[in-house]
């Protein structure tokens, strides 16, 4: 026998966050379509910020605004937004 084509239900072409809830203290529980999910710590990237346009987000209610946008984290309209592959590694 031998195989010809491996199949894999949660085989996706393309990485994109399926849900994600905000936990608190500035962290979300990230789905992604290919059935991981990881929970991704923001407060330390957003307090080493000196950036005022990021350090704003440290103010929980503006960051708890967060939606999903083609697939990715987006808060304000495209204010701020982080690659995908970093999320999905848990590494800001």
């Amino acid at each position: 026998m031998r195989i010809v084509e491996e199949y894999n239900d949660l085989q996706v072409d393309l990485i994109e966050i399926k849900s994600a809830k905000y936990i608190g203290d500035f962290a979300i529980r990230i789905y992604f379509n290919d059935g991981a999910n990881r929970l991704v710590d923001f407060k330390h990237f957003l307090e080493s910020s000196l950036h005022p346009s990021i350090r704003k987000y440290l103010d929980e209610k503006m960051f708890k605004t967060f939606e999903l946008v083609d697939g990715n984290l987006n808060w304000n309209d495209y204010d701020l937004i982080f690659p995908i592959d970093n999320l999905y590694e848990g590494k800001l």
